[in-house]
């Protein structure tokens, strides 16, 4: 709210207002959330002690930023943070152009309002929303987006062509006092990429030959590919040399990292225990560790979010088929991941035609790995004893989670296989279902590696 505030210049002045830089103010308000231990950068998962302290030296430094990773790897998200570093509402000149501050006017039309006006100059109030600009890379963007041009209509007015306010200002001058994103920057052609130095080192811009010096109050913060980020790819060198700091992202480093990732960011139309999540998380690790896959695409972090979707979208279907409520996914759900989201990989040449039996193995993997460590030390002999002993139990997308259950005899063990996902004897019955079905699943894989002549560790491990 801004009611209270200054609406002149001279309330400004006698309210003590003085002007300060974007980068001043993003140091100021940094260092008062460490200080006060708030947490500067709500929703980023898995950069802790990497990423974000070289971010924070780089803000405090006053630097210009590229964050340098393959897709899906929060950039933009991490970004667009920087908003919550601002000053929630900031003064400037009513009416004007850009967002000059009212004691600092820059362009010829707001110093003459102001020489005019004085004390009287009016006064708005912005949100910090409003001081954040995001711009896609891509190859038709012209200088005129970006820095601006000529604007025909001003000079039809009767203004002469070599007169400042014919000037339409593009989007950099617009973010003055906040922040630019440029996404994918390697992208803009290379004569865009020239048209940034100046404001990147003078701190002004040059239009078409015009006499003019606005010296630009910006933080410019950029993402790249790595792989485009090098003198053989398409960035020229004097640009890189304007960024004073080079961060590399990754993806999660750890499986409990993934989860908490696609827990915060999937909407889930059904419940997925944590058990199915980390299938999730553990298959996209596979993804990403495997020869088959072109791990320069990467493997996104939307790909697991997508998954856990998928897998929630799975089990609403089947509730709504069997009668089944509430709706729960159990690991019969996690084979629509593989045939949904298999057209945003992209695989190596060579493997065409195996895409199926690749996903496909790799799931069986991730599902072997979370079933050891979730049923590590449990003994699971009793249960596939009596699965091998002329107790059959079925399962499917049409399988209700009563009949799972009711297929087995009462035995002690499943109660502590309920217990290692988080089900307790009054949860409904679908929770309970996923438990044992995963306890079912990891028997299924054991038997079927044993057959395949791969030893336990070879799933497992």
């Amino acid at each position: 709210m801004t009611s209270g505030l200054p609406t002149t210049a001279g309330g400004l002045r006698a309210a003590g207002h003085a002007p300060r830089s974007v980068k001043a103010e993003l140091r100021d308000n940094l260092l008062a959330a460490l200080r006060g231990k708030r947490d500067p950068w709500p929703g980023i998962v898995g950069f802790d002690r990497t990423v974000l302290p070289q971010l924070e030296r780089a803000i405090l430094a006053g630097h210009d930023v590229v964050l340098l990773g393959e897709r899906g790897q929060g950039k933009t998200r991490l970004l667009r943070t920087l908003v919550g570093l601002l000053d929630e509402w900031t003064p400037v000149i009513a009416g004007a152009e850009l967002g000059e501050h009212p004691l600092d006017p820059i362009t010829p039309e707001s110093k003459r309002r102001a020489a005019e006006l004085g004390d009287d100059l009016p006064v708005a109030w912005r949100h910090r929303d409003e001081r954040f600009s995001e711009k896609l890379a891509t190859p038709d963007t012209s200088v005129g987006d970006l820095v601006g041009d000529v604007d025909p209509v001003k000079v039809a007015q009767g203004r002469s062509l070599g007169d400042p306010e014919t000037i339409h200002y593009g989007l950099l001058p617009r973010s003055h006092r906040g922040i630019i994103a440029v996404n994918e920057l390697p992208d803009l052609a290379e004569r865009i990429q020239v048209s940034l130095l100046n404001v990147m080192e003078e701190r002004d811009i040059q239009i078409r030959g015009y006499t003019l010096r606005l010296p630009l109050d910006v933080l410019l913060v950029a993402t790249a590919n790595p792989e485009d980020y090098t003198n053989r790819g398409r960035i020229i060198t004097p640009l890189k040399d304007r960024f004073g700091a080079e961060i590399r992202t990754h993806y999660p480093l750890e499986v409990q990292a993934e989860v908490d990732l696609v827990r915060q960011e999937a909407e889930l139309v059904a419940e997925v225990g944590d058990h199915l999540l980390e299938v999730v998380a553990r298959f996209v690790r596979h993804l990403r560790e495997s020869s088959s896959i072109d791990q320069r695409s990467g493997v996104s972090a939307r790909f697991a979010v997508a998954a856990a979707e998928t897998v929630a979208a799975s089990a609403l279907r089947r509730s709504a088929l069997v009668g089944e409520t509430p709706a729960i996914a159990r690991p019969v759900d996690l084979e629509s991941v593989p045939q949904v989201l298999r057209g945003k990989l992209e695989f190596e040449a060579g493997e065409e035609g195996r895409e199926q039996e690749v996903l496909t193995h790799l799931l069986r993997r991730a599902i072997a790995d979370t079933a050891r460590s979730t049923f590590a030390g449990l003994n699971l002999r009793s249960l596939a004893e009596v699965v091998s002993d002329g107790h059959p139990v079925a399962t499917g997308e049409r399988v209700h989670a009563g009949d799972l259950l009711a297929a087995l005899p009462e035995l002690p063990v499943l109660h502590e296989v309920a217990a290692r996902v988080g089900a307790g004897p009054t949860d409904p019955v679908g929770r309970i279902a996923s438990a044992v079905e995963f306890a079912l699943e990891s028997l299924y894989l054991t038997r079927q590696l044993a057959k395949d002549g791969e030893d336990d560790r070879s799933v497992y491990g």
